[in-house]
């Protein structure tokens, strides 16, 4: 892609409004905590009190509409107790030597940048500490003055948490709108597979929503022992659904694929499809479950036994048992009980702090593009504050500021993020300056004005980065006409510097940048490596019942998925990008996608029939097994040295097999193959 039709993607993206599902009485809520804050600040202890503690319970209450299922009142207290720190450090430093001030701003903005290691929200959350600590080291004017300050901001983030605990919205909420939306999601889709799977037994299936009915179940101990009945459980059942569904239909371990048995498979595949259906339909509108009774019928024939045998039958009664399950599932109020094996813990944040650390400490290496976002965005801020200080505006930190709060990762967001807020910030200023010419507003009624801008910013966030920046920019201007700067002392300021810390951000990603194109190989090379682990987990299954963990099997299929994942977000990122492939093309990237895609849905199809730990151990498994993984391992190796893979060791083993295997393994081993082999085949020149 070019430069100019990336730049004219990207500021499309950044002025999109989207309709999003608004949360009134949450934003409602939110702005109740900063009214509360701003309220007793100014009659108590004024104007400059007022700001500060307003900064806390402002960003607290942002904090807590992040994507994250942590519970809000911790990310309301993370935000503003870091913001507390940070701000009094800040001022510590700011107050005695702007050199070192600089310095500290280097190193708390590079620690901000590194944070999105962890996630989106850590590095949400500390980016725009850095932000609000350039603006709140000029309030106080002492060291007592600063631990006020200081003192005020966390008090802000208290009272957000506080009001959350006490006033809740919807309770578990998020989760039970993540978790039937997902699930209702997954059963939809899975639906549609069961459809698609009656004319193309090997049809794709995308395995989106089940993973994020999985984040959405995941939570800490506390509220593991809280959570509502309704939250428990559901979740599973989608997940075993897929392969019972993929192995009753592939002829090479269902039924033929032709004649009566293929007859009675399309039969079922097409009932599971209606039951799938309905039960979506009443999970996402909490309605009781209307089914036709035809497909009943069908899932409970008797005749199912008389037209198959063997692998194909035990698929079609698993299936009708699971099927059970939905539809009692998806009945309001089931209140399903979750198996213990299924429930998943998020660490709380005491323990979260050394797997934060870990994860820091893996991208302290050259190429990481967690790193290159660190000391870029360094780079920009100092470079910003230093341009500050030079022009003649006054306000020096609005031009870093809007770097910092502007710069992510990719390219995509910083470009549409950093045309968005200066045409937010444009309309917002423009917004307060005519309703503060036309008002004249005094303290309290600028403080009323500076709610209802957050108010406002709160409801309408999720439709678009431009919409929420036009109001954080008529919430500034009002908060700081509170503490006596006129309109006129900011808004020319605050236009000229935004416009200079935009253009920073971008020029800083063009002259230091983090392309995702040059790193598909490497995407590509981590997938086939996952994707090689799992079927080589399946296959010890087979090698040794007895012995064998379930949980191997279970955390390679979810390696495998955060791999497919991050591939194809890679993909998505690196489409928008102006660079070439570079030895790489959509075309290849598009056929060994869909290569690997293959070989997990018929490693998937093993684990599907895995015998029980009464079976014998199956010859040859533990050997395929061995060379599969070694393979992978090997090929992956290669792709990223940008060389074709080859599979010798996997065929190798194949042909040593003198005699077809029992059961499924012949079949899907040599299906495992003939999707390696697709694999090089899209790679090769």
């Amino acid at each position: 892609m070019s430069w100019p039709r990336a730049l004219k993607d990207t500021a499309r993206a950044g002025m999109t409004v989207e309709r999003a599902r608004l949360e009134p009485l949450v934003a409602l809520r939110a702005t109740v905590g900063l009214a509360l804050v701003i309220g007793v600040s100014l009659v108590l202890l004024g104007p400059g009190a007022a700001a500060s503690s307003a900064f806390g319970a402002f960003m607290a209450a942002i904090a807590t509409f992040q994507q994250s299922w942590r519970p809000r009142p911790v990310l309301a207290l993370a935000s503003g107790l870091t913001l507390a720190v940070t701000t009094f450090v800040g001022y510590l430093v700011g107050s005695s030597h702007t050199g070192l001030f600089l310095a500290l701003l280097a190193v708390w903005t590079f620690a901000a940048g590194m944070m999105w290691a962890a996630g989106p929200t850590a590095g949400i959350i500390a980016s725009g500490n850095v932000a609000i600590m350039l603006v709140t080291v000029t309030l106080p004017t002492s060291v007592p003055q600063a631990a006020g300050h200081a003192a005020m901001i966390a008090a802000g983030g208290v009272v957000q948490a506080l009001l959350i605990v006490v006033f809740p919205v919807r309770r578990w909420g998020a989760q039970r709108d993540a978790l039937a939306d997902a699930l209702a999601d997954a059963l939809a889709a899975e639906a549609d597979y069961a459809r698609r799977l009656r004319e193309d037994p090997v049809a794709p299936f995308d395995p989106a929503p089940l993973m994020r009915a999985r984040a959405a179940a995941t939570v800490t101990p506390r509220q593991a022992r809280r959570r509502p009945a309704e939250l428990h459980g559901a979740r599973g059942l989608a997940e075993r659904i897929r392969p019972v569904l993929a192995s009753l239909a592939d002829p090479a371990v269902g039924a033929e694929a032709e004649g009566p048995g293929r007859d009675r498979v399309r039969e079922l595949l097409a009932a599971a499809g209606t039951v799938l259906d309905a039960a979506a339909h009443a999970i996402r509108h909490g309605e009781p479950v209307a089914l036709p009774a035809p497909s009943l019928a069908v899932l409970k024939s008797p005749d199912t036994a008389d037209l198959l045998t063997g692998a194909p039958l035990r698929a079609a009664r698993r299936l009708s048992a699971l099927l059970d399950d939905v539809l009692e599932t998806a009945q309001p109020g089931s209140g399903r009980t979750a198996d213990p094996a299924e429930s998943m813990l998020r660490p709380t944040l005491p323990r979260l702090a050394p797997l934060v650390a870990k994860a820091v400490r893996a991208e302290l290496r050259p190429g990481s593009p967690i790193l290159r976002h660190a000391l870029r965005l360094t780079a920009v801020a100092c470079a910003g504050y230093l341009i500050g200080q030079a022009l003649p505006f006054g306000h020096a930190y609005w031009a870093p500021m809007a770097s910092v709060m502007v710069m992510r990762p990719d390219f995509s967001q910083t470009y549409a993020r950093a045309v968005a807020r200066f045409c937010g910030t444009l309309a917002g200023v423009a917004l307060a300056t005519g309703i503060v010419q036309l008002v004249h507003p005094g303290v309290y009624l600028s403080g009323f004005l500076a709610v209802v801008s957050a108010g406002l910013m709160y409801v309408l966030m999720r439709t678009g980065y431009a919409v929420a920046q036009l109001f954080v920019s008529a919430y500034v201007v009002f908060l700081l006409g509170m503490g006596g700067v006129g309109w006129d002392q900011t808004v020319p300021d605050r236009v000229a510097l935004t416009l200079v810390g935009g253009l920073l951000a971008m020029i800083g990603y063009a002259v230091y940048p983090a392309w995702e194109t040059p790193r598909l190989r490497t995407r590509l090379a981590d997938w086939i490596a996952a994707d090689g682990r799992y079927a080589a987990a399946v296959l010890s299954q087979y090698a040794d019942p007895a012995a064998a963990r379930r949980s191997d099997v279970r955390e390679a299929l979810l390696a495998a998925r955060d791999a497919r994942v991050a591939w194809q977000d890679a993909l998505d990122r690196a489409a928008g990008e102006p660079v070439r492939h570079r030895g790489l093309s959509r075309a290849a990237a598009d056929g060994a996608g869909d290569a690997l895609a293959a070989l997990g849905r018929r490693a998937m199809l093993l684990e599907a029939h895995v015998p029980d730990r009464a079976h014998d151990p199956v010859p040859g498994a533990a050997a395929l097994a061995h060379a599969l993984r070694t393979a992978t391992e090997a090929g992956a190796r290669e792709v990223r040295e940008r060389r074709v893979p080859c599979w010798d060791g996997v065929r190798t083993v194949l042909a040593e097999w003198d005699a077809p295997r029992p059961g499924v393994l012949r079949g899907a081993a040599e299906q495992l193959l003939e999707s390696l082999d697709e694999v090089s085949e899209a790679l090769r020149p």
